[in-house]
C-alpha cells in the first residue's frame, strides 16, 4: 500500500502540479491507479458540472496498471482527458454534434499521440459546444456545461468542459484547442491559465497541414504545467505545411526564470467597438500596476487598424467554410445528407453561408485577414507585450448564447460582443496567454490576456511564473 493512501489525499493531490504527481509516481510515492481512480470518482462527484462527454474508466484504470516506479516519460501516470473535437483512436468523435453519430476515430490526432506518448492515462473526453463555434459550451448533444465557481454561469468555450474539468479538481491539466479564443476564454471564466500558442507550434496533423485559426493547447492551473505541456505537444510533425522553428531551450527552463523588464502597451478598447465591461476594464489597470511593481514599464497604445467593427464577417467567411466542410465530413462518415435537423440552428446558419461561399471568397477573406495581421504583428516592433482584457464581459449567464435561435448570425455577434480581445491573435497567429490575477466582486475569476511577439511563448510563460509568484492564484478555489 503506498504511504499517501488516504482518499481525500489523492482529492487533493488533484489540485496539486502536474510536473510534481509524475514525479511522485515516478519515485513510487504514489501509484498511478490511485490517482486515476480518484480523478474517476471526482467526475462522479462533479457529475452536475458535466464537463465530460465520456468516461472511459475502464482504458484508464488498464493503462495505469501498467505505470511503474522509474519510468522516464515526464507525464507517465497523470490524468487528463482529451478535448471532444480532438481525435482518439477506437473513441467516439462527435465535434458535440448529432451529425457524427457515434463515428469512431480510426486514428489519434498528432496532438494526442503526443501526450499518450508523454506518459498521460486518458480518462475521458471534456464537452466542447458544437463545432467549437461559440464561448459557450451548451451543445445540444450533451447539454450545458457548468462553471464550478457558480453552476448558473457558463465556463466559456469551447473548451469549457476542459476548464470546468481543472477548475473542479477533476483533473490536474487538461487538453484545449483554440481558434477564436476557446483556450483563453474558458481559462478566464475558470480562473485557471490558458495559452494559445504560436500558430504551427503544434501540429494540426494528420489530418490537416496547418490551420489558419486553430491551434491544440492546454488549460492549467498553473505556470509550470502549461509550459511543461507545451514542451510535450510542440514540433513538428512529418508532413506538416507549416511549423514554428523550436525554440532555444525548453519552455519549462524558460519559465523557471524571471524576464527582462519588458516595455507593454495597454488597452480596454474593444477590437470590434463594443462596450466594455468596467470590472474587466479595472482588471488591466490593476495588472498595469503589478507590472510595474515588478519592474516592466506600462503605457497606453492602441496597435494600428485596431479598431475594426468589419473584421468580424471577414472572420466568419473562414469560420462558415470550415464548419460546412465539418458538416459535409459528419455527413460522409455516417452516409447521411447533411441536414438542418441533424445540427444545431446556428451551425446550419454558417453551412448555408459557406456552401454558397466561392474559392475566391475564402481566398479575399484570408488575404484580408493576413493583411490585418501584419499591422498587429507590426505593432511589436516597439512595444514587448500587449495587455488587454481576457473577456469584454463576466462569465456568462447559461442560456446567454442560444445556437437555437432562428437568427443564428446575430447570436454569434454576441459571442464576439462578448470576446472582442481574443481572436485578433487567431488571425496574427501570435501567442497570448489569459491569467487569472484577480476576483470579481460577483465571485467569479477576474483575468487580462498578455500578447507576445510571434513565437514569443517562452516570454509569456517566464512572465506568467513571475505574476503567479507575486500575486498567487493556484490556492484559489470555486
Amino acid at each position: 500500500m503506498s504511504p499517501m493512501s488516504p482518499e481525500t489525499d489523492f482529492v487533493a493531490l488533484l489540485r496539486r502540479p502536474a510536473v510534481e504527481l509524475a514525479s511522485l509516481i515516478r519515485s513510487g510515492q504514489i501509484r498511478s491507479r490511485e490517482l486515476v481512480e480518484a480523478a474517476l470518482r471526482q467526475t462522479e462527484t462533479h457529475a452536475h458540472l458535466n464537463a465530460l462527454t465520456l468516461v472511459d474508466a475502464e482504458g484508464a484504470l488498464a493503462a495505469a496498471d501498467v505505470i511503474r516506479p522509474g519510468d522516464p516519460r515526464p507525464f507517465a501516470g497523470v490524468p487528463i482527458a482529451i478535448k471532444e473535437l480532438n481525435a482518439v483512436a477506437g473513441q467516439r468523435l462527435t465535434m458535440g454534434s448529432d451529425i457524427f453519430g457515434d463515428f469512431v476515430a480510426p486514428t489519434d490526432d498528432y496532438v494526442v499521440k503526443r501526450l499518450k506518448d508523454a506518459g498521460f492515462v486518458l480518462i475521458g473526453r471534456t464537452a466542447a459546444p458544437e463545432f467549437g463555434i461559440v464561448p459557450a459550451t451548451e451543445p445540444r448533444r450533451f447539454g450545458p456545461t457548468r462553471n464550478p465557481w457558480n453552476p448558473d454561469r457558463s465556463p466559456g468555450g469551447s473548451s469549457g468542459g476542459a476548464a470546468a474539468a481543472v477548475a473542479a479538481g477533476i483533473l490536474p491539466v487538461a487538453q484545449g484547442s483554440d481558434g477564436g479564443g476557446s483556450i483563453r476564454i474558458p481559462a478566464a471564466c475558470c480562473g485557471l491559465v490558458g495559452l494559445k500558442p504560436s500558430r504551427g507550434r503544434i501540429s494540426a496533423g494528420p489530418d490537416l497541414g496547418d490551420n489558419f485559426l486553430s491551434t491544440s493547447g492546454a488549460l492549467t492551473r498553473y505556470t509550470a504545467d502549461a509550459a511543461a505541456l507545451l514542451d510535450v505537444m510542440a514540433g513538428y510533425e512529418i508532413g506538416d505545411a507549416t511549423w514554428a522553428p523550436p525554440p532555444l531551450e525548453p519552455f519549462a527552463a524558460t519559465a523557471a526564470r524571471p524576464p527582462r523588464p519588458l516595455r507593454f502597451a495597454m488597452t480596454t478598447a474593444s477590437p470590434i467597438g463594443t462596450p466594455v465591461d468596467p470590472a474587466c476594464v479595472q482588471a488591466v489597470a490593476d495588472a498595469a500596476k503589478l507590472l510595474e511593481s515588478l519592474g516592466h514599464t506600462v503605457e497606453e497604445a492602441i496597435p494600428p487598424g485596431w479598431i475594426e467593427p468589419e473584421l468580424e464577417p471577414v472572420f466568419s467567411v473562414l469560420y462558415a467554410a470550415g464548419i460546412a466542410a465539418t458538416i459535409r465530413y459528419g455527413a460522409f462518415v455516417t452516409g447521411r445528407a447533411p441536414a438542418p435537423e441533424l445540427v444545431e440552428a446556428l451551425s446550419w446558419a454558417f453551412y448555408a453561408h459557406g456552401t454558397t461561399l466561392s474559392a475566391a471568397d475564402h481566398v479575399a477573406a484570408q488575404t484580408r485577414l493576413q493583411g490585418q495581421a501584419r499591422k498587429l504583428v507590426s505593432f511589436f516592433s516597439t512595444y514587448d507585450a500587449l495587455l488587454t482584457p481576457a473577456l469584454a464581459q463576466r462569465p456568462l449567464p447559461i442560456g446567454a448564447i442560444n445556437t437555437e435561435a432562428p437568427d443564428g448570425l446575430a447570436e454569434f455577434h454576441k459571442a464576439a460582443v462578448f470576446t472582442p480581445f481574443t481572436a485578433v491573435w487567431n488571425i496574427s497567429g501570435q501567442p497570448a496567454i489569459s491569467l487569472p490575477l484577480f476576483m470579481g466582486e460577483d465571485g467569479l475569476p477576474l483575468s487580462v490576456q498578455v500578447v507576445a511577439p510571434p513565437l514569443g511563448e517562452g516570454m509569456l510563460l517566464a512572465l506568467a511564473a513571475q505574476l503567479e509568484q507575486a500575486h498567487p492564484w493556484t490556492d484559489r478555489r470555486p
